[in-house]
């Protein structure tokens, strides 16, 4: 698998309060998580046809569980919501979306924009920084 660039300027959150509810509000009613099979090992309830596809160089969402789409699109939602986003770009969307399960998991949603469709995967032991950085947002605005 190949590591991540967690220094990258787009690749961080944006500040605290920064974002106005309402503007969270309706960002979470525009974007979607529908994932990808290239980030899963194991197919659950996701429709993948074929069933999976992981790449050995992508981070699977699931390695440690199963993680159901329910679960992962209530995270994703809870992470716009919270703020837990990058900049926007010029087409008013984050790169990436940023959640913490409840076992303390980091997941790390990404797109391409001006899509407003995306795929997510958990940040690995591999990027212990980036992890503490997330648990460290999430606990402040997530109590």
């Amino acid at each position: 698998m190949t590591k991540r660039q967690s220094k990258l300027r787009d690749r961080r959150i944006v500040p605290a309060g920064s974002i106005p509810d309402a503007d969270l509000q309706a960002l979470a009613a525009k974007l979607r998580y529908e994932g990808i099979a290239t980030h899963k090992l194991h197919p659950s309830d996701y429709g993948f046809i074929p069933p999976v596809n992981p790449r050995p160089t992508k981070s699977p969402c699931d390695e440690l569980r199963p993680l159901l789409r329910a679960e992962a699109a209530t995270l994703f939602r809870q992470g716009v919501l919270a703020g837990m986003v990058s900049l926007f770009g010029a087409d008013g969307t984050p790169k990436y979306v940023w959640a913490v399960d409840d076992d303390g998991e980091v997941y790390e949603a990404k797109t391409k924009p001006p899509d407003t469709t995306y795929h997510g995967y958990r940040l690995g032991e591999d990027e212990p920084e980036m992890r503490r950085y997330i648990r460290g947002e999430w606990s402040k605005r997530c109590p």
